[in-house]
């Protein structure tokens, strides 16, 4: 146990050794070069924690590892739970059921896709296949981190995953901008998008919360050109401008919650396998990730706005930390010796959900958009 008689100094001890390093990412975070590129602090948190697992590992004494494996399990659910107060059911609602239903598209599609191409064409293992897909198909690293303690997966499993996340959610970002100025906004017929159309689109496909808030706010608003009337009132490029953010985002977390029902039907799939090669005994036991449910209890009782918008700030930021803290910890058991043999097969599936991702995102989105 974590916090036995004879373990309690140690674990305290990699507890306050991890929050140091999680400190220091945080801090990184801050510097304009990382903010300008949409680059959260759990992901310079993993970075740091694979530095230090790949040089200085040998020289703290072993007693800290409960404590390093505490902040990348149980700190880590924790952490998923209080995610939930970025979120308010009235949010999907105001972004309708075109919004919802793109999400839910892109994400059932994209994590099916990307764990069977994983597994079935490029021969990496179900646990990093299933990581991988979970990151391109919902939030990014942070839907890596709930994936992982559902899975089981070894945490060097959970660092190729994200780095997948980091390296084709920047491409992202730098991406859709040029798409819009480009493609999109000077068109005409299908290829045209609204710029509510595209905050959807945008917030149904980029990876990362933060990459998504990004791609907006990098479009100059003298770019849109769209005349919009709504309820005889014209609409401004202004106002385009923060309708096609806004949309953006919400869709996004909508994306984001979605992550709790996924969870728990992929739970259910992982028994009924395990049953099914009798790993699981006579009776079926079902794999409930309670944490997801959980976050989703979270985000209703942050629906009913009764805890004041700075606490909610401050818990978020507070979460946001922790989730850093253990990022930070599975990163600090990854060994750069455990990726020998997986080769280039996270890229080629990594980058082959993001061409799905762009390309029939961009279809599903036309396509939802014109019917609903």
């Amino acid at each position: 146990m974590a916090f036995s008689k004879e373990n309690r100094q140690g674990t305290i001890s990699g507890i306050i050794f991890v929050a140091i390093f999680a400190a220091a990412a945080t801090a990184i975070a801050q510097i304009a070069f990382f903010k300008s590129l949409g680059i959260s602090p759990l992901v310079i948190g993993i970075v740091l924690g694979i530095f230090y697992a790949n040089t200085l590992h040998n020289h703290i004494p072993s007693a800290w590892g409960t404590g390093i494996t505490f902040s990348g399990k149980k700190i880590l659910r924790f952490a998923i739970v209080f995610y939930g107060f970025r979120i308010t059911f009235q949010q999907i609602m105001d972004v309708g059921l075109s919004g919802f239903t793109v999400s839910l598209i892109m994400l059932s599609t994209t994590f099916l896709l990307g764990t069977y191409l994983g597994i079935k064409a490029f021969k990496m293992d179900r646990e990093t296949s299933m990581l991988t897909a979970a990151g391109g198909a919902v939030c990014g690293a942070a839907a890596v981190l709930a994936t992982e303690p559902v899975l089981k997966a070894e945490g060097y499993k959970t660092a190729v995953a994200v780095s997948m996340v980091v390296l084709f959610g920047t491409i992202s970002m730098f991406l859709y901008p040029v798409l819009y100025a480009s493609i999109i906004e000077p068109a005409q017929g299908f290829l045209h998008m609204t710029p509510e159309q595209f905050g959807i689109y945008t917030g149904g496909t980029i990876h990362e919360v933060a990459q998504v808030v990004a791609v907006p706010a990098s479009i100059p608003t003298k770019t849109i050109h769209d005349i919009i009337t709504v309820g005889g009132v014209t609409m401004s490029p202004e106002a385009l401008h923060t309708q096609m953010a806004n949309s953006a985002v919400i869709v996004k977390m909508t994306r984001v919650i979605m992550i709790a029902p996924m969870l728990i039907l992929l739970g259910i799939y992982l028994s009924m396998q395990a049953k099914k090669s009798g790993k699981a005994g006579d009776k079926l036991q079902l794999v409930i990730p309670w944490f997801a449910v959980y976050f989703i209890g979270m985000a209703g009782f942050n629906s009913l706005d009764l805890v004041p918008h700075a606490i909610v700030g401050t818990i978020n930021q507070i979460d946001t930390f922790l989730l850093t803290m253990a990022m930070t910890a599975l990163g600090m058991g990854t060994i750069f010796a455990k990726f020998k043999g997986l080769g280039l097969a996270p890229v080629y599936t990594a980058g082959s959900m993001f061409i799905w991702l762009v390309l029939g995102g961009f279809v599903v989105t036309k396509a939802v958009t014109a019917i609903l």
